[in-house]
């Protein structure tokens, strides 16, 4: 029994973990209860892609860094059996990553990565790519991150005044979502986007339908 608590708690910690969703942040991907297999692994061996769906560690950013005590442990507790979630760990969308400038809006209302609007299946039905307008270089070993679900998710839009613009280190990331495993009606891989190694260009047709 032992030898089985020690190896979960090394899978875990070293291979993959799950992390419970507790908001409607990423709808309609992830669900808030929704519970996600988390790869610790994909970063080691290749890297971190446009369009990717990370869990981090959001002190220093998202979270004080001061952030932690008897509260902090209870809740990474209840993170490692499955009925909480931490504080301080954020599931958000890479949206830019080292090198890149991304922009809201362009004429059509379309988010841009250097200079080439981006198609966004995954976004909420109905809300907006943002309804805050930014301009941002992503320095190297930044990530920019949006929710899903634009209209209620807090991400790096929030914290565009804020020290460190918004932007999270690539060292605070912990895995890329791999899959929905819990509820089990909405098991399902997390896709990587086709198009996640580069800005997308629109098609002819999806640049006129997106223009009316």
């Amino acid at each position: 029994m032992a030898f089985v608590c020690v190896a979960v708690v090394a899978v875990r910690a070293l291979l993959a973990d799950i992390f419970y969703i507790p908001s409607g942040s990423m709808e309609p991907l992830l669900e808030e209860n929704d519970r996600v297999l988390v790869s610790k692994t994909d970063y080691v061996f290749g890297d971190i892609k446009r369009g990717d769906v990370v869990v981090f560690d959001g002190r220093g950013s998202f979270a004080p860094l001061g952030e932690g005590g008897l509260q902090q442990a209870i809740s990474d507790a209840a993170h490692f059996f499955g009925v909480g979630v931490s504080g301080t760990n954020y599931v958000k969308r890479v949206i830019g990553t080292s090198g890149d400038t991304v922009v809201c809006c362009d004429s059509a209302g379309r988010l841009s990565v250097n200079g080439n609007a981006i198609a966004e299946p995954y976004v909420f039905p109905m809300d907006e790519p943002s309804d805050t307008q930014f301009e941002v270089a992503v320095p190297e070993g930044k990530l920019w991150l949006m929710g899903d679900h634009r209209s209620e998710s807090f991400d790096s839009r929030g914290l565009l005044g804020a020290p460190g613009g918004g932007l999270v280190s690539q060292e605070r990331v912990i895995g890329r979502a791999t899959h929905v495993l819990w509820p089990f009606d909405r098991f399902t891989a997390i896709p990587r986007p086709a198009d996640s190694s580069s800005s997308a260009r629109l098609s002819p047709n999806a640049q006129q339908r997106n223009s009316k």
